[in-house]
């Protein structure tokens, strides 16, 4: 059976990334969809709710499931006894980061491949942070996330859902 590893902190959740997740629905035979813990990056959505907006958001792709870890990602694709870690990749910009990655992946165990893909071109500029930061100031996101997303972005901001 070929697994995947959609690692992030998915905070929250984007079209960008549903995008991406469908598409490696179709190349493998299961996917992971990894929420991390990452409390160093202050997310807006505790660990739980993350882990809950993504199992909602993929409920429709039967070969994909939502878990979460904490530490290295190369020790939880082994547990989880996967092959492959898939990474976004929305413009050049993100590639040198997520090049290092990969390589620091692959030093910690070369058994685990990193499979980069891209948004459709629609989703390239799209992030968590920018969607969290539409929401804060009272604009619509509607199109960028899954409606419970931008339900739930109403309720940490305090503006009634559209």
């Amino acid at each position: 059976m070929r697994i995947a590893v959609y690692p992030g902190s998915f905070d929250p959740i984007t079209n960008g990334h549903l995008d991406v997740l469908q598409r490696a629905a179709k190349l493998f035979d299961r996917v992971i969809v990894a929420v991390a813990v990452s409390e160093s990056k202050h997310p807006l959505f505790n660990l739980e709710e993350r882990v809950q907006m993504v199992a909602r958001a993929v409920q429709h792709l039967p070969n994909v499931e939502a878990d979460s870890f904490q530490g290295l990602l190369v020790e939880y694709v082994e547990r989880r006894s996967a092959q492959a870690v898939v990474r976004g990749l929305r413009a050049v910009s993100d590639f040198e980061f997520e090049f290092q990655l990969a390589l620091m992946n692959r030093k910690m165990n070369e058994r685990v491949e990193t499979i980069f893909m891209m948004p459709k071109d629609t989703y390239t500029f799209l992030s968590s942070r920018i969607v969290k930061e539409m929401a804060q100031l009272g604009g619509d996101v509607s199109a960028f996330v899954p409606a419970h997303v931008r339900a739930a972005l109403s309720g940490k901001f305090s503006h009634p859902p559209a």
